[in-house]
């Protein structure tokens, strides 16, 4: 059966008439066509593009394909019809194709380096096994690997490098030779520095940006997933880790409170950003609409952005095509302009997802 929907289309801004035949979008018109939407905002699905379905709340591996699109399904009712998996320990590629799932870009587990992650979650090799494990995470992904570029060390008693700038270079350019394009989790100024210039295709965090890493961002076209939400969580790090790790303590805070003023800066200079919640292990599921309104509020991005950034934009970064001929048959629709007023994108009036009505 054919679903037809209209209304104003962003981001074109015009009133449309589409037809959703199967999981295409059609502009030819469909006899019979039962009509869903007719009236309001019409945009394409949303995006989280830091996301981990494979990953507890709580930060436990998941232990089913049954929990995967459990948590992918909190998602999806927010309107999230598209997640990146930034990191799984638990593989699920089954899912990729499930009709009542979000499409899916999924990356292997995280390659982290021994004993300096979170625990269960991680391929955690030293610096002669990162290669390995990347290539080896690309096949187990289906387009992305993702790096742990710093954690807290122990010795040092603060973020530190994961592997020397050398090994993340040749990580990098091993996932790219096996096809994958790289994610990378950093906090820290060194490392992220050197990452960004090894060309890795988006910096995760990236509290540790300095306006130079900006400007090679920028030029290069690397992009940016601010997880703003989960960057608000740092004073809880700070508080269980000062009595033991003043140093880590005080330097999570300080890049807790420059994160803004970094992704701000990052947008001045025409880095792509795309929203991301991170959810899974701390971060609740179904949370992108406060990544959406965090961009706004505390980053300064315009809502037109904001949306690009959570819709069509990050849609096309990853591959997944919007509401054009031939399109995937996924949108979501708003009785007022998010434009006018992001928080409505809290509640969309109409979740449709491979031409399914969802609610």
């Amino acid at each position: 059966m054919a679903l037809h929907v209209r209304g104003v289309l962003l981001p074109d801004d015009q009133t449309r008439d589409l037809w959703l035949v199967g999981d295409r979008v059609s502009l030819t018109p469909v006899a019979d066509a039962t009509t869903v939407v007719d009236g309001g905002f019409i945009l394409p699905g949303l995006v989280d593009a830091h996301c981990h379905i494979g990953i507890r709340p709580g930060g436990a591996p998941i232990g089913s394909v049954d929990e995967a699109r459990a948590l992918a399904t909190v998602d999806r009712d927010a309107g999230v019809l598209a997640i990146r998996d930034a990191g799984s320990p638990y593989p699920y590629p089954e899912l990729d194709h499930d009709p009542d799932v979000p499409r899916l870009a999924r990356a292997g587990r995280h390659v982290a380096p021994p004993r300096r992650y979170l625990r269960d979650i991680g391929v955690e090799v030293g610096a002669d096994g990162v290669d390995a494990a990347v290539r080896e995470q690309a096949a187990l992904g289906n387009g992305w690997v993702k790096l742990v570029g710093d954690w807290i060390s122990r010795e040092a008693g603060d973020l530190a490098p994961a592997w020397d700038a050398a090994t993340m270079t040749g990580a990098v350019a091993a996932a790219h030779a096996a096809g994958a394009r790289v994610a990378v989790h950093t906090f820290a100024e060194e490392p992220v520095a050197a990452l960004v210039r090894a060309g890795v295709d988006s910096v995760e965090h990236g509290t540790g940006l300095s306006d130079a890493d900006i400007a090679e961002m920028a030029a290069r076209g690397t992009a940016l997933v601010p997880t703003m939400i989960n960057i608000m969580t740092f004073g809880n790090i700070a508080a269980r880790a000062e009595a033991k790790f003043p140093g880590y303590a005080k330097h999570m805070l300080a890049l807790r409170d420059r994160h803004a003023g970094v992704v701000a800066d990052a947008y001045a200079a025409g880095v792509p950003i795309f929203v991301g919640s991170d959810a899974g292990g701390g971060i609740a599921h179904g949370r992108a609409a406060d990544e959406m309104l965090m961009l706004h509020t505390a980053a300064g991005l315009r809502p037109l952005d904001v949306l690009a950034a959570a819709s069509w934009g990050a849609r096309a970064w990853l591959g997944f095509p919007g509401l054009v001929e031939g399109g995937f048959a996924d949108l979501v629709a708003y009785p007022t302009d998010p434009r006018a007023d992001l928080e409505v994108v809290r509640a969309p009036s109409r979740i449709i997802l491979r031409g399914r009505v969802i609610r």
